[in-house]
């Protein structure tokens, strides 16, 4: 199968119009629901489900540790421009927390003409780690990694190793754990992290980009944050202005909240 479809909903009543997608382990509604409390006069937000969370599914109908779903740039173009076609949506902010960073920046990247504010909130796809590249882009190594995540016993006695040592944050620890807690979970981060090995960007490049089409660019960060900590952001931080780099006190699980709220005090008319 080589069409994508994703379930979204509609919040808020606003004049403008922003697509939002979440982080790991959630859906469109219960991660921007904040934004519409606090910014629903001002937006109408599509919050969309992304691969394998909520309604949405995946691309193939390969087995539940399938190498086949491969979101590629060219297939995420096609979706969205078709979405914008049916909604009848000719400009559109958008916004990205976590994981649903690599969404939101393959549409700006897609889109720059269109697009007239990113917001970003602790992304994924900023700063790609090494060890993600290698456990996705590999056939071998996505071998490892399909066994280590049916199996997590052995990752979890060297995450709570590293944890007591004081080698990773408690909270990072825990966050492992939550996220390979039931065999669902476990299908979903696989699948989850191996459709999304083509999505890959230079920052600075598709920065000049956003710059040149006059496109507002925030970055928010918590500063308790241990999944995405401001300083793994530092080659997007550097380059923003001051004002648009955006330190929260806050973790990394209600960063749209305090984000949302931080939008709806400074104002975005």
């Amino acid at each position: 199968m080589n069409t994508l479809t994703l379930h979204y909903e509609r919040l808020g009543q606003g004049p403008n119009i922003l697509l939002a997608f979440h982080g790991a382990g959630q859906t469109g509604t219960s991660c921007f629901r904040p934004f519409a409390e606090h910014l629903g006069h001002y937006y109408t937000l599509y919050t969309f489900d992304l691969l394998f969370h909520g309604q949405s599914h995946g691309l193939s109908n390969g087995d539940d540790f399938s190498d086949d779903d491969v979101l590629t740039k060219v297939l995420w173009q096609k979706f969205i421009q078709d979405f914008l076609h049916a909604e009848n949506i000719t400009r559109f902010d958008v916004a990205g927390f976590s994981l649903g960073g690599r969404y939101a920046l393959a549409t700006a990247e897609a889109f720059p003409e269109l697009v007239d504010r990113l917001l970003l909130m602790a992304p994924d796809g900023v700063v790609e780690h090494p060890l993600y590249a290698l456990a996705t882009r590999f056939a071998p190594a996505r071998w490892v990694f399909r066994q280590l995540v049916r199996n997590p016993k052995p990752l979890f006695v060297v995450v709570d190793l590293a944890r007591r040592l004081r080698i990773i944050p408690k909270n990072l620890g825990y966050f492992v754990r939550y996220m390979l807690d039931t065999p669902e979970e476990r299908k979903r981060l696989y699948r989850t992290w191996v459709s999304l090995r083509e999505l890959s960007f230079s920052i600075q490049s598709l920065h000049k980009v956003l710059v040149a089409r006059g496109i507002d660019v925030w970055l928010f960060v918590g500063s308790r944050d241990t999944v995405f900590p401001p300083e793994r952001l530092r080659i997007l931080a550097k380059i923003l202005p001051p004002a648009r780099f955006v330190i929260l006190e806050s973790g990394h699980n209600h960063l749209t909240e305090r984000a949302a709220a931080y939008l709806n005090r400074v104002g975005l008319g």
